[in-house]
């Protein structure tokens, strides 16, 4: 079994007649015009790849199904909401995205619609998934700069600098840290609070802020938490101690997920806990 995910970009200006078709899919298709809502839609398929093509499905055809049948659903609801001064909310975005799951579920020939995700931002993202059907969730990152240094006390000198190389130098060093934290809630009925409202980015960014970030901001990790006097800082454990730090603080309709965490651009560790 294969699995096969394409981005497809496209942009929504609400107060314009029509949308510009444009040529560039690589920036957004259609192409939007000035200041434009710009969506990409994450196609995650799963099947078999023809023997004879080496494919899944061919890519475009992906291209193809989602601007015939999504763009549409999403700039039918910008337009009007935008024009009426309304406000998209979470819950409503997922209404969006099972309504394009309908559309897209049987267009793909064997191959089967796996996951279906948003991207609101460049760190924020919404996505459904058929393994558990019954879930949204819901993504964001965040940043933090830290030092740390590898190194295992029980080991000699020449063993942590073979196991951790570069790492292990005895000043230590730094990196800008990126987290993405990854929640989950119930899709059938409303996500809500206590109050009645969906989930609020003020207060998911909070929890996380409070709970997380500050603990571990422009900290030398193994000096200033006692957590990593005991075990080595590594990504793998730090992950482990995000999730630590961040489970059961969402409420009681959502759950933490996943932990990601990068330390440069190549090398990341993610934890489910």
């Amino acid at each position: 079994m294969h699995k096969l995910c394409r981005y497809v970009r496209f942009s929504i200006n609400p107060f314009l007649p029509a949308d510009e078709a444009g040529f560039n899919s690589f920036a957004s298709k259609p192409a939007g015009e000035g200041l434009s809502v710009f969506l990409e839609l994450g196609v995650e398929l799963a099947g078999e790849a023809d023997a004879a093509t080496g494919l899944i499905v061919n890519v475009s055809d992906i291209d193809q199904k989602v601007r015939d049948c999504a763009v549409g659903v999403f700039a039918e609801k910008i337009k009007a909401d935008l024009r009426e001064a309304r406000h998209t909310g979470y819950d409503e975005l997922v209404r969006l995205l099972k309504i394009v799951w309908g559309k897209l579920a049987n267009g793909f020939g064997s191959a089967q619609l796996s996951k279906l995700s948003l991207k609101l931002s460049p760190f924020r993202m919404l996505a459904v998934s058929d393994k558990d059907c019954a879930m949204i969730y819901y993504s964001e990152k965040f940043e933090f700069a830290a030092a740390h240094k590898l190194w295992n006390g029980k080991f000699s000198e020449e063993r942590n600098i073979e196991i951790f190389g570069k790492c292990a130098n005895p000043a230590g060093h730094g990196h800008n840290y990126i987290v993405e934290v990854t929640v989950k809630w119930p899709a059938c009925g409303e996500f809500v609070e206590s109050d009645g409202q969906s989930l609020k980015t003020g207060d998911f960014e909070k929890v996380i802020h409070q709970e997380l970030i500050k603990v571990v901001d422009h900290k030398n990790l193994n000096e200033d938490l006692p957590q990593f006097q005991r075990i080595t800082p590594t990504v793998e454990n730090i992950a482990v101690f995000a999730w630590n730090k961040l489970a059961g603080r969402f409420g009681k309709t959502t759950a933490l997920h996943c932990v990601a965490v990068w330390e440069t651009d190549k090398t990341y560790s993610s934890y489910y806990g």
